[in-house]
């Protein structure tokens, strides 16, 4: 089916809703680009939007294609394949798309530059690469056979020819390298080493970041000269999990499925300090407390509302109850070696200590090798606060 046609009207209102999202206007070589990408052509025939609910509104083009063209240019995620009844594929805002580039330092490219994507999906994102630094600057790669195919077909047909590469983000593309920029469009919780080893000194790695806590924030690192790199994380983007070909992951036990001795007190922190929707407080206890997950049980077979808490690699597991009645102390139980609500305690107090400070005020160093260090700058200082080890 052809697609309909967008009109001037749809690309200026994209174009200002861009610019309100962003507070400053967008610069003319990012504008020029949104303006020459036509990101219909890059969506398929039906689409789903958030409804602000948990769940998604669909959108279909050969039943109303008024509509399907209007939300393809709304600022807004869209999302383009379920698996399993889960989303596994989106249309990133175009915002965010900009908002990137932005941090990657393509806002006015005044150079030659090479150029990797990470993840090709509909392949607007490369489409947008292609017209802002040519076809020959940009290599996408993507694990999805389907995606892949999809996407290198939407670039042709809409007249971009980047090198589409079918095959896993995490080891890169190495016979193009050295890349001055590169540029995920999933999240990770932890940089890569091939991401590393193929950025010129000097060079851009941007990427949205997710910890098993908090699915928040993107890195902007700047590579060293010895292999190393340091950056900060900027408060925007959730994005889908780089997903992997032969996952390793594995789930925890929980705590329905251990009848073990546990470790039970009364604490004072309340669960929803933690885990209530405070992005500057969730963030800090998932990049301080790695591994370590949370869900909400509120169907009230073990207390009105409970927080369960688990080492997605381990054994460890917490419940924290609220007896529906006292807000000022919970009922915590503790198994495993990890003492999982005391760590999340830990990590809480000294968010509270250094002032609340918000994502933009935490960073991370990577050593040549591959050691990382998160690290916050508040209360007149540096102060690291987690090491961890690529794995």
């Amino acid at each position: 089916m052809r697609a309909p046609a967008a009109t001037v009207a749809h690309v200026q209102h994209l174009l200002a809703q861009v610019n309100q999202f962003l507070k400053d206007p967008v610069p003319p070589a990012l504008e020029r680009a949104l303006r020459t990408v036509p990101r219909h052509r890059f969506l398929p025939d039906r689409i789903w939007r958030s409804d602000g609910q948990g769940g998604y509104d669909p959108f279909d083009r050969a039943s109303d294609p008024g509509r399907w063209l209007d939300a393809a240019y709304s600022d807004a995620p869209l999302v383009t394949q379920f698996t399993d009844d889960l989303p596994t594929s989106s249309a990133s805002m175009p915002s965010m798309v900009l908002r990137t580039l932005l941090l990657a330092g393509l806002g006015a490219p005044s150079r030659a530059l090479n150029v990797m994507e990470l993840g090709t999906a509909t392949g607007f994102n490369s489409a947008v690469l292609c017209a802002l630094l040519g076809d020959q600057a940009v290599t996408t790669i993507e694990l999805d056979t389907t995606l892949a195919e999809q996407g290198e077909r939407n670039l042709r047909a809409a007249g971009y020819t980047p090198k589409v590469i079918r095959g896993d983000a995490a080891d890169g593309w190495p016979d193009d390298a050295p890349y001055d920029v590169i540029l995920a469009t999933f999240s990770v919780d932890r940089i890569p080493p091939a991401w590393m080893a193929q950025t010129v000194p000097g060079g851009r790695i941007v990427t949205p970041w997710n910890s098993a806590w908090c699915c928040y924030g993107t890195l902007a690192l700047t590579a060293g000269q010895d292999g190393s790199a340091q950056g900060r994380f900027h408060p925007f983007a959730s994005y889908m999990p780089m997903r992997r070909p032969h996952p390793t992951t594995r789930d925890a036990p929980g705590p329905a499925a251990t009848d073990r001795p546990t470790h039970s007190t009364t604490s004072m922190l309340s669960p929803w300090a933690v885990a209530g929707g405070d992005l500057d407080a969730e963030f800090h206890v998932g990049l301080t407390v790695p591994g370590t997950s949370f869900a909400w049980d509120t169907s009230g077979d073990h207390a009105p509302v409970r927080l369960e808490v688990a080492d997605g690699m381990g054994p460890s597991w917490a419940t924290v109850d609220y007896d529906g009645h006292h807000s000022d102390r919970f009922v915590v139980a503790q198994y495993g070696p990890r003492q999982l609500w005391d760590e999340i305690g830990a990590a809480y107090d000294r968010w509270h200590t250094l002032g609340r400070p918000g994502v933009d005020q935490h960073g991370l160093t990577i050593d040549a090798t591959g050691t990382h260090t998160a690290w916050v700058e508040a209360a007149g200082g540096r102060h690291t606060v987690q090491v961890a080890r690529s794995r």
